[in-house]
């Protein structure tokens, strides 16, 4: 798809080329899309496109190699990570990328992200933090923010019997191979230009063999969140940005 003004005749739109013309799954007004194209602007950027082998999750982005132009693999929950692992190492000469959301890497792929980043398996995570589980009914997450209601929490999340939510970023910056490890959101278009530049950071890590890099990325849910899109923004800026701050967890000194 190419949009171009009428009135000028500038160039306003361009798909990717590594971003595959499909129809979406995803519902109406959910990040995951805008997140989709970030990442096929700058594997376009970097030339990577035939290099790039991307692996999908378990979770709303089960069937994102439908969006790409690019090799891709399924992994079983939470093994993202280690699936990734084995073909980085099989595979060296290629970029590997996973793209999971939060129940996948945070919940039951925790062991897997935590170790990967531990050994510094030279990888590319991108990271989706919308606070709860999206596929399977709007469940509590370990990012579920306190008080958050969700589908089993209906009553909200009370820390005192199930814990404060997991701040992934933090926990993996001290991971000592971790080369690259940010926070950014999705909520603007100020926030959405920076996170371009984090995602580009973290494929140029990975390109000049910097071990692990991650860039989490604050999305949102209005389907399960049970409100309007503009109003799904907001609530991220105004509730999830305090608890998870934005910013640089980890930055080699060579990426800086």
């Amino acid at each position: 798809m190419t949009i171009v003004d009428v009135a000028t005749e500038e160039l306003v739109y361009e798909r990717p080329d590594a971003l595959s013309e499909t129809f979406t799954h995803y519902c109406p007004g959910c990040t995951h899309g805008v997140a989709h194209r970030l990442i096929a602007e700058v594997l376009d950027e970097l030339h990577l496109r035939e290099r790039a082998i991307g692996v999908a999750p378990v979770g709303c982005a089960v069937f994102a190699y439908n969006y790409f132009e690019v090799d891709f693999a399924e992994a079983a929950h939470g093994r993202a990570p280690a699936m990734a692992t084995g073909i980085k190492r099989v595979r060296p000469q290629n970029i590997v990328f996973t793209y999971q959301g939060d129940g996948d890497l945070a919940s039951i792929g925790m062991a897997e992200i935590v170790h990967a980043a531990a050994r510094g398996e030279n990888i590319t995570v991108i990271f989706i933090n919308n606070a709860v589980y999206g596929m399977t009914g709007g469940q509590m997450a370990p990012t579920s923010l306190p008080g958050q209601k969700t589908t089993s929490s209906p009553n909200g999340r009370d820390i005192e019997t199930m814990g404060m939510p997991i701040r992934v970023s933090e926990l993996l910056a001290g991971m000592p191979g971790a080369s690259y490890v940010v926070r950014r959101s999705l909520h603007n278009v100020k926030e959405i230009n920076k996170a371009r530049k984090a995602i580009r950071t973290a494929f140029q890590a990975q390109v000049d063999g910097m071990g692990f890099s991650m860039v989490e990325l604050l999305s949102n849910c209005p389907t399960n969140w049970g409100m309007p899109v503009a109003e799904s923004m907001k609530w991220i800026e105004e509730q999830m940005v305090p608890y998870y701050p934005l910013g640089d967890y980890k930055v080699a000194p060579e990426l800086k």
